[in-house]
């Protein structure tokens, strides 16, 4: 399975996705320049964190516009696996990937830690080696993460089994004070309704080796690995 990363102008995580999917996972990864419109034979492409085109406007809002863009939508079109992280998923909901919208945080403050993530659903390339409601430690680093979207829109993730991860207490429940950032529904990450979309504030690429403090990360990217070797 071949990988690529996005490299915008701003990112700061694009370095840890190719560490882990090169020297952890041991797949082929190719980073692609925001100006790149050749996704290099991707079969999955990693949109990372950081700050792409220094949040001006708003956090993804003139990435959306980058001509490499244009070759992420056609490769979802056509049922290619992509991932957003933190500022990935924000570019993915400005570029229209997925639904809903990420706001300054409800505190309107930087957040930096560790939060509990449960597993919602495992109908997904990027769950399948999960069970539901099986709860991952990651960390968050954002000032944009709380995923908003109106009534309408948010019954209808749950509706379609879109939600994919919640912020959730150390015992898996979902409360107020386990959400970091006022997301609605504590949704953490979220799929497209084809499913080979997926957008997620916390850092799963961040806790993939002991040495870093945890490797429930590394799971998400096996469970990719995993459903694609399945599906050929």
């Amino acid at each position: 399975m071949r990988f690529a990363v996005v490299i915008l102008p701003g990112s700061n995580c694009d370095d840890d996705a190719i560490h882990v999917i090169s020297n952890i996972l041991g797949n082929e990864c190719v980073s692609v320049w925001h100006k790149d419109t050749d996704l290099k034979g991707a079969d999955c492409v990693i949109i990372p964190g950081g700050f792409s085109y220094g949040d001006y406007l708003r956090a993804g809002a003139i990435a959306k516009f980058a001509p490499v863009m244009e070759a992420v939508r056609g490769h979802a079109a056509h049922g290619g696996l992509v991932i957003g992280i933190c500022n990935g998923f924000q570019v993915l909901t400005e570029a229209g990937l997925l639904p809903g919208a990420l706001m300054r945080n409800e505190r309107l403050r930087f957040v930096c830690r560790d939060v509990h993530l449960r597993v919602e659903t495992i109908a997904t390339p990027f769950t399948a080696l999960f069970e539901k409601g099986e709860l991952l430690t990651a960390p968050v680093a954002h000032g944009e993460g709380n995923f908003h979207a109106d009534e309408a829109t948010l019954d209808e993730l749950e509706r379609n089994d879109q939600i994919v991860y919640r912020y959730a207490d150390a015992e898996g429940r979902i409360t107020a004070a386990a959400n970091p950032n006022g997301s609605s529904r504590n949704i953490a990450g979220i799929v497209n309704r084809e499913r080979n979309i997926l957008g997620l504030m916390p850092h799963p690429e961040r806790v993939c080796e002991s040495v870093v403090g945890g490797v429930d990360g590394l799971k998400i990217f096996r469970s990719l690995v995993s459903s694609f070797a399945t599906a050929r």
